[in-house]
């Protein structure tokens, strides 16, 4: 029978382990969900907090449900680290603050708390008597690449649960049997959005992001014929198409607000703001990680072109601009093209200006390609 752990997609023993905890009642006070990106962890952490604040184990049909699954539930919390390197200790502190507030609608409050890899000593300290003894009703599910890269203080509070990876073919192969879409589309989705099933299959289904695609592959496939003015003019319509759908979630946010604002005290709407607004800039990043990650895959693409592999192709229905830029490069250059989307996703988290780190992106790709700095009009 269908239940909300089949939305946690290439990990069987996870699922029967979650379902297992739900149906025994055993719910620990904290989890530590261990798994590299795009093991479906943060959907593994948001399907067991349906399942334990819906008072029917994750019916999908009631309120909190419903609220849950758009990521917008009061009581469900996502946490991602707000510093350059790591989590600042008033995050911390935060959570530990609201931890001692009563639920707003349901009888659980739900913590998922992202990438504590990056959660430093100190940080670390301020939460561990939370992490160890949480008021009742108190769920902490934190999120980490790897055990071994959580602080010891941190692991032996938890109950650990690992993710093992997903093969990229095992991910493409969900995707076409859950969406219908061709291979070639599950592919380039699943590398659009680093290996994410969950997120390939909202992209996908929406044909703006699927023409979004299309127009960096576009943009890339032009850069020997772009001077300067197109890059910088290129490089904004980039950013501002990859942080469109943030206007449908700061709408949904609204609406969400004004039909709680009779219900709700102040000092719950002013939490909510906030957390709306964390919400905001995580997408954000998302949707930029999307995009360099549609550049990383083209110039990926690009390489096994010119190491002769043209079978390995990912973004194979712009196939001809591939080959074109493959034939005016090589191997070496290209590898220096995908440093500089590395760097780039490093500017990015230290707060980088979004737009002055893609303009610097583009103009790299298009000198470590082709060696040049002004146009090839040829």
């Amino acid at each position: 029978m269908p239940d909300v752990f089949d939305s946690v997609y290439g990990q069987p023993k996870v699922r029967e382990f979650l379902r297992r905890t739900i149906a025994t009642g055993r719910v620990s006070h904290a989890y530590l969900f261990t798994g590299l990106a795009g093991s479906n962890k943060t959907q593994a952490a948001y399907a067991f907090a349906q399942a334990v604040v819906c008072e029917r184990h994750g019916c999908g049909q009631c309120d909190d449900c419903k609220r849950i699954q758009r990521r917008k539930h009061p009581d469900v919390r996502y946490l991602a680290p707000a510093g350059a390197s790591g989590y600042l200790v008033e995050q911390v502190r935060d959570v530990v603050a609201d931890a001692e507030v009563a639920p707003i609608r349901a009888k659980r409050k739900v913590y998922i708390i992202d990438r504590v890899d990056l959660l430093g000593v100190h940080a670390a300290n301020a939460f561990l008597k939370t992490l160890e003894e949480p008021k009742p009703g108190v769920i902490l599910i934190l999120l980490g690449r790897t055990r071994d890269s959580v602080l010891p203080t941190i692991v032996s509070r938890c109950q650990v649960v690992p993710f093992r990876q997903i093969p990229a073919y095992e991910a493409v192969g969900i995707l076409v049997q859950n969406t219908g879409v061709t291979r070639d589309k599950a592919a380039s989705a699943i590398e659009a959005c680093g290996g994410s099933i969950t997120k390939a299959t909202e992209f996908v289904r929406s044909p703006e992001r699927m023409a979004y695609r299309r127009r960096v592959l576009e943009v890339l496939s032009g850069l020997h014929t772009a001077d300067d003015l197109d890059i910088l003019t290129t490089a904004s319509e980039l950013v501002v198409g990859a942080k469109a759908p943030l206007d449908a979630v700061r709408a949904q946010q609204e609406r969400e607000l004004e039909e709680n604002a009779d219900l709700l005290a102040v000092s719950a709407l002013r939490r909510i703001e906030a957390r709306n607004k964390s919400a905001i800039t995580m997408h954000t990043f998302d949707y930029l990680r999307q995009l360099t990650s549609i550049i990383r895959s083209w110039l990926r693409d690009v390489l096994v072109v010119c190491e002769g592999m043209p079978g390995l192709v990912i973004n194979a229905d712009v196939m001809a601009g591939i080959e074109a830029a493959a034939a005016r490069t090589s191997a070496e250059r290209v590898s220096r093209a995908l440093r500089s989307v590395d760097e780039a996703d490093d500017a990015m988290t230290y707060n980088v200006s979004l737009e002055t780190c893609i303009d610097v992106l583009l103009f790299d790709i298009r000198e470590a390609l082709y060696e040049t700095h002004s146009p090839d009009k040829a």
